[in-house]
């Protein structure tokens, strides 16, 4: 990069096209950003209007073999940065946005976000893993510092993005999924209304269908409404159960899980409210459990764990272990959960 002086009065010459513009300033009645790369009519205008230079004129950015413009930098990056679900938008003065394109689960390699980061200078800054987001919500953006970056460091941050290969951010929408539930506790009239309406908010709120809540009158009941859900043409993709004791390792659901051929992945999940979660696996039906039908009425880890089964995330650690960052679910984090969670009260503790 060569740095150049245009002083007033002075005839820019014509090699000066495509030099970048280091502060803003208005000629012949023209604003220039800085960061512009300035056309012939622009020197034109400079020359012609001497005292948009001030007293000692302005400083221009002549590109050399090897330097890149801010703005094809950050689109270079951005590029290497964005996966799946996701629209770009800009770049503004280097500033390239993210855009989910779809509703779901916004994703992000935090590790490798945090390296390209140590690269100077390098910046890209994200919405949290793990959140749940809407079609048209800024969920990311790349944007390089200074008007003019060497090359060779936007290839050092596309290396540490993996080239778009694994992509840093991305959003995982939401898939049509059948959720049936089952529930092993006495509950009644007015609560039982409270408990089927809000779990089929939960799941019509993020795009899937509920075929059915079972009511298991005893132990031996329960095993009989997961082998209906879990088999067959017509089984579901996500059961939910509510009314075990996860500390419990003779729950009928664990060992209905176990008979079925499936397995207990996690017993507790590192969030709170969610210690008494737990997470299983049938077949390529997964399972998520509550403690308590009173749960869905709240707003716990299960909501950040539900969504991310109902984009087809398989059950397992990697699902649940990004949740402690973050995972003191107070109100103040409740911008973290779907829509319909946001505004529901947490557990007691």
């Amino acid at each position: 990069m060569r740095v150049e002086r245009i002083l007033p009065g002075a005839h820019p010459p014509a090699s000066l096209e495509g030099s970048v513009l280091t502060r803003d300033l208005v000629a012949g009645g023209v604003r220039m950003p800085k960061g512009r790369r300035l056309s012939l009519e622009d020197l034109r205008a400079l020359a012609t209007d001497p005292a948009a230079l001030g007293d000692g004129g302005v400083t221009v950015l002549v590109l050399e073999q090897g330097d890149v413009h801010e703005d094809d930098a950050a689109m270079s990056l951005a590029d290497a940065v964005a996966g799946e679900g996701l629209t770009t938008r800009g770049p503004a003065q280097s500033r390239v946005d993210l855009v989910a394109a779809v509703d779901g689960v916004l994703h992000v390699r935090t590790a490798a976000l945090e390296r390209i980061n140590r690269i100077d200078p390098l910046e890209v800054f994200t919405a949290f893993d793990g959140s749940v987001v809407k079609a048209g919500q800024l969920v990311a953006s790349v944007k390089v510092a200074p008007h003019v970056v060497d090359e060779a460091v936007v290839e050092a941050g596309r290396r540490q993005a993996g080239f778009g290969r694994r992509p840093i951010v991305r959003v995982a929408p939401f898939v049509p999924r059948r959720v049936g539930v089952v529930v092993r506790e006495a509950i009644h009239s007015v609560a039982r209304e409270r408990f089927e309406a809000s779990v089929a908010d939960k799941v019509e709120g993020l795009g899937s269908t509920l075929i059915g809540i079972t009511y298991a009158p005893d132990d031996a009941a329960v095993g009989g409404a997961m082998r209906e859900l879990a088999s067959g043409r017509d089984r579901a993709d996500v059961i939910l159960t509510a009314g075990g004791g996860s500390t419990d390792p003779a729950d009928p659901f664990y060992g209905a899980v176990e008979e079925l051929g499936g397995s207990v992945v996690r017993r507790g999940v590192p969030a709170h409210p969610g210690s008494m979660l737990w997470l299983g696996r049938i077949g390529r039906v997964a399972v998520l459990g509550l403690p308590t039908c009173g749960a869905y009425s709240k707003a716990t880890a299960a909501d950040l764990v539900l969504p991310r089964l109902l984009t087809g995330e398989r059950p397992g650690p990697r699902l649940v272990s990004g949740l402690g960052h973050g995972g003191l679910l107070t109100r103040e984090q409740r911008f973290r959960f779907p829509a319909y969670a946001r505004e529901l009260d947490a557990p007691d503790g």
